[in-house]
């Protein structure tokens, strides 16, 4: 995994929280002198000149000595410590017997340029000096006093010279002591260390490399380089000690190691592997937010539901879940402490409660559980008239129930009349409500009905209601104009005409509110009843070609000695249903005209009504009308 990591300059050399070594020097610089002559050791602490007393040692044993200086005379391996720093490495100073001596400098450490001199008691004496390592001449015969051993290591390899020495007797070949060069730790390998040493999963680390530079190189630089297995962190190396890494993860447990090395890499060095274990946090605290935060939505509108935990590191697996379902509602899988998911377009089946789970290899963890309410808006509704008979008539009651198939109860419904309001009623459960109306004359007209749940009103499709007079009295039948003057026409041309003694069907509006009458084809008349024998001779011609259908039945036909027929004309508009019989727009009544006519003989032949007058003043009495309509028959 790709790990982004913030480098941290700070100052220092990256010291360990040991105390700095002490220096010991060397005057003459040369660790190898011939014998009689005196040495002079100088030790350095990280505050010079020392302060306070000085400890020295020959071969791990204690001088007697305290002074920051000493001339020693003895060959041996010699070390120092002040006040504040720690024991020096130790240099070993040779007092050589021969004639002959390689000399180097001191101090050397790793990576230094050295410098090896051949010398003689007597030096003028000495010609022709060669160098050796490992028992290899080093570039031939070399002339010169001294050589350059570049960029020393601390192996083991060893050096010595031979020089030519005149002697009485000729030329004399001397050889030098072997010489090991005391190439000094620049800085010792590195340690890795982390903070914290066990992070937790998510959680930062930084690493150090841990070393520390001797007091006289203290200048030197130095640049850091950090590992994971073999894989480089960072953009490389640095000269800060320190790397950062912002969040370390299960997967990131790995070994780790640094290295320390000079800018001209000429000294290198590695610290130990060490395994980063990382915790993973077990999810706590699981919490379930609802956008809307009440969860009171309404039909159509987005739900959003935001899982979170307050701990957990690592990859978290969110879930959510509405109850009484069995699958999960959506699932998702990333590294962070919170997890949204959206409902789309909700309808009225997704209102429950909702919760979620949060799960980080550790069990699920469950959240609290929230209501979500959906809220349906009142669909269009349906207002339907209910008559006591087929039209409505003055003084009946009239049902007027107005209900919408689809809302949200509680439900309020509004009835109007030609857009006045009649009342209202609530459903509070929902479903539908009616408002009964006792009906006048005035009670024509336009009526709708309007349902509103508070998510929008609705209003229904008009109904048109006719209200028809009526007593128990009086009828009043009424026809329209042109419908009476074809029945005119029709009696002076010695139509044919059945008849009948009638009475008023119940009703002549249906449960719309549109008026029921005879179907007819076209702009016409209807006339219905048989033909009965009558007292009074009529001419009777072949019945009507066109079948009608009653509004008015026969009442006990037979019984007495006159029938009544009606005679209705319907008017049509072509092309326009709303002027159809099952849906008038207009106000107005079809005329509706009684005649009285006289039984004519079984046979449908002419005769005499005997009691005519009696009949007609009958007639008179109770219908408005039979006069009139007497004598367009008569006529």
């Amino acid at each position: 995994m790709l790990l982004w990591l913030l480098l941290v300059l700070t100052p220092g050399r990256g010291q360990s929280g040991l105390e700095p070594k002490a220096s010991l020097l060397l005057e003459p610089p040369w660790s190898t002198t011939f014998k009689g002559r005196t040495v002079t050791l100088i030790c350095r602490g990280p505050r010079s000149p020392a302060q306070g007393h000085v400890s020295w040692y020959r071969d791990k044993n204690s001088l007697k000595e305290n002074s920051e200086e000493i001339h020693i005379e003895t060959s041996g391996d010699y070390t120092c410590k002040t006040r504040g720093s720690s024991i020096s490495d130790p240099v070993h100073v040779e007092f050589s017997h021969k004639w002959l001596v390689l000399q180097a400098r001191h101090p050397v450490f790793e990576g230094d340029n050295v410098t090896l001199r051949c010398q003689g008691k007597d030096d003028e004496k000495a010609k022709e000096k060669s160098y050796y390592k490992n028992g290899k001449k080093l570039g031939g015969t070399n002339k010169s006093d001294s050589i350059i051993v570049y960029s020393a290591s601390r192996d083991k390899s060893i050096y010595h010279c031979t020089a030519s020495r005149e002697r009485f007797w000729g030329w004399w070949t001397e050889t030098s002591d072997y010489l090991r060069i005391q190439v000094q730790e620049l800085f010792p390998h590195p340690r890795l260390t982390a903070s914290p040493s066990q992070p937790a999963e998510g959680s930062p680390v930084t690493l150090t490399c841990e070393t520390r530079l001797p007091l006289q190189r203290s200048d030197v630089q130095l640049r850091f380089c950090f590992f994971r297995e073999r894989q480089a962190l960072g953009s490389g190396c640095s000269s800060s000690p320190e790397l950062q890494i912002p969040a370390m993860w299960r997967e990131d447990a790995r070994s780790y190691w640094c290295q320390a090395q000079t800018v001209t890499l000429s000294v290198a060095k590695k610290s130990l592997r060490s395994y980063i274990h990382v915790r993973r946090v077990p999810v706590s605290g699981v919490n379930l937010e609802i956008q809307p935060r009440e969860g009171k939505l309404i039909e159509g509108e987005n739900l959003v539901l935001v899982c979170s935990v307050a701990k957990g590191t690592g990859t978290v697996t969110f879930s959510w879940h509405r109850e009484g379902t069995q699958r999960s509602l959506g699932r998702k899988t990333q590294r962070s402490l919170s997890a949204e998911l959206q409902v789309p377009s909700v309808k009225a089946h997704d209102a429950g409660k909702y919760y979620c789970a949060a799960d980080n290899m550790q069990g699920p963890i469950l959240s609290q559980r929230l209501r979500v309410t959906v809220a349906v808006p009142a669909s269009r509704p349906v207002l339907t008239l209910r008559a006591p008979g087929a039209q409505a008539l003055v003084g009946d009651t009239v049902e007027l129930h107005c209900e919408a198939q689809t809302g949200s109860p509680p439900i309020l419904y509004r009835f109007y009349h030609d857009g006045v309001t009649l009342g209202n009623s609530s459903a509070p459960s929902g479903g539908g409500v009616s408002f009964n109306l006792s009906l006048t004359a005035e009670h024509s007209g336009n009526y709708s009905c309007e349902a509103d749940n508070g998510l929008g009103a609705q209003r229904s499709y008009r109904v048109i209601l006719s209200v028809t007079g009526a007593s128990t009295s009086k009828v009043t039948i009424t026809v329209g104009v042109i419908g009476l003057l074809s029945v005119l026409g029709l009696a002076a041309t010695a139509t044919w005409v059945n008849c009948f003694r009638t009475q008023r069907n119940p009703g002549g509006l249906s449960a719309t509110g549109t008026p029921s009458y005879g179907p007819t084809a076209g702009q016409g008349h209807s006339l219905t009843g048989p033909c009965s024998s009558h007292t009074r001779e009529l001419t009777c011609s072949e019945p009507a070609l066109m079948e009608l259908q009653p509004v008015y039945s026969n009442v006990g036909p037979g019984h007495g000695n006159v029938i009544y027929s009606q005679v209705s004309s319907i008017q049509h508009s072509k092309g326009n249903p709303e002027n159809s019989p099952r849906m008038h727009q207009e106000d107005k009544e079809p005329a509706v005209i009684y005649s009285e006519l006289k039984k004519g003989h079984p046979g449908g032949c002419a005769g005499q009504a005997s009691s005519g007058g009696r009949a007609r003043e009958d007639a008179a009495e109770n219908y408005e009308n039979v006069s009139c309509a007497l004598s367009g028959v008569e006529h």
